[in-house]
């Protein structure tokens, strides 16, 4: 694939490149299971800033090289932070960890987690994160905080239990056991599933193809959703009208719609 842009960050743990459309953001520590590091995490937190910012890009992948997608926080790392005052671990979470949540959701843009491998504990809360998940035959994912007598600090409690229910979200929290591709997908963790060698070829066509369709139409459908499961039905219904007044007033849906009325759509 011909780059437009590549960057990396954290002294190359985190590749970003543009083509097409599509930005992609791999976490490059294959040799610890892609598990992140601080530095990691602020390359990430200014890769997903720049996709904010960037018109050139229209959707973003998120996966990770070698084996594994995410093994979630550097344990060894942890071990060295052991004695540090309650206080500066709170805001190591909320100002560090907790930006990558936060700045998926200033991004209206459609973001495609493509789990190429296992992801545990916060790396797994990552994925649940992005619009999309599709996973590789070969994935296994697991809520591995119980392990290790923690919480699910990156905001795996907010995400989960909308993804898959309450209890089932519970179950896997409290237990940590694993799941495979095939039980997330009839859990309904992920979108789908693809073989390993697959999935990438099937994750880029898939963000290719969403690239291709008007960049407020995503934005704003997008909003109205994460928006709207928040609201009240009523609030969804007045909000979705004023979205519906100004996409109605651009090019792209005029051009649609003469061109349906022509015989020219691909609809």
């Amino acid at each position: 694939m011909t780059l437009e842009a590549e960057t990396r960050g954290a002294g190359g743990d985190l590749l970003f490149s543009v083509a097409e459309g599509v930005a992609t953001i791999t976490l490059n520590r294959p040799e610890r299971k892609n598990a992140f590091t601080f530095p990691m995490i602020e390359a990430w937190t200014a890769a997903l800033q720049r996709c904010r910012t960037d018109d050139a890009v229209r959707v973003v992948v998120v996966t990770g090289a070698g084996p594994a997608f995410c093994s979630g926080g550097d344990i060894v790392e942890m071990g060295e932070r052991l004695d540090q005052p309650p206080q500066r671990r709170k805001d190591e979470l909320y100002g560090r960890i907790q930006r990558i949540p936060l700045a998926l959701e200033d991004l209206d843009k459609p973001v495609i987690a493509a789990l190429n491998g296992v992801a545990t504990g916060a790396g797994l809360d990552l994925a649940l994160m992005c619009d999309l998940r599709y996973a590789a035959k070969s994935a296994r994912f697991a809520e591995t905080y119980v392990r290790v007598g923690l919480v699910p600090g990156a905001g795996g409690a907010h995400f989960l239990p909308r993804l898959v229910g309450t209890a089932k979200a519970l179950e896997l929290f409290f237990t940590g056991d694993f799941v495979d591709a095939e039980e997330a997908l009839r859990i309904g963790l992920v979108n789908g599933v693809h073989d390993d060698v697959a999935l990438m070829p099937a994750v880029e066509a898939l963000a290719r193809r969403i690239a291709k369709a008007p960049p407020l139409t995503l934005s704003l459908i997008k909003r109205a959703v994460y928006q709207g499961m928040r609201n009240d039905l009523r609030t969804n219904l007045d909000l979705i009208s004023s979205h519906y007044a100004v996409i109605t007033a651009t090019p792209e849906h005029r051009d649609a719609v003469q061109a349906f009325i022509g015989g020219r759509s691909k609809l």
